[in-house]
């Protein structure tokens, strides 16, 4: 019986190559480093962290922005680089690739369920049918109430990848991370 996948091949590449690492315990280790503008997201969870090899001459991170112009890169190489260093991986390199480009595709379920909990709509909360690329102008579910009653103030919110909205029933703003 052939199987339907629910994931893109990309998604499944990458988490494939986490399972089959061969230094488990430094995907562990990063897991801890958290998203300087989203503290309760891990690197993996919002999926800018994409590879890790291990050699002789030490470890090699490869993370992609969610924006080529994202502020928090520098930041989030400087914790990467910490984080190793603590435990005891003096030489570090962290690798900024752009292509393949981040997608929301990247973000973990663990992650986008992390960003709800923490009042900022995650991607897979707008309308059903919501073109890839195109922010909703209304109905995203609400993650203080959980209403589809709302309706998109900006196209921006508290950064770039966030649009803002209102909730018509319990009358918050809140941040809608895009579905790029």
């Amino acid at each position: 019986m052939q199987q339907i996948p629910t994931i893109t091949p990309e998604k499944r590449a990458k988490q494939a190559r986490r399972h089959n690492s061969s230094c488990p315990e430094l995907w562990d280790l990063l897991d801890e480093v958290k998203d300087p503008e989203i503290p309760v997201l891990s690197l993996w969870d919002i999926g800018i962290l994409k590879d890790i090899e291990k050699s002789e001459s030490g470890v090699c991170v490869t993370i992609t922005p969610t924006y080529s112009g994202c502020p928090a890169m520098d930041e989030i190489k400087e914790d990467i680089v910490a984080q190793l260093n603590q435990h005891g991986y003096e030489q570090v390199q962290v690798k900024t690739v752009l292509s393949p480009s981040w997608t929301t595709d990247d973000m973990t379920d663990e992650g986008q369920d992390a960003l709800r909990a923490y009042g900022i709509a995650p991607p897979k909360d707008a309308p059903q049918g919501c073109i890839k690329k195109q922010t909703p102008m209304a109905n995203v579910k609400c993650p203080h109430c959980g209403s589809t009653n709302t309706v998109r103030i900006s196209e921006f919110g508290s950064t770039s990848c966030k649009s803002l909205f209102k909730c018509n029933d319990c009358h918050e703003p809140f941040d809608f991370f895009k579905n790029i």
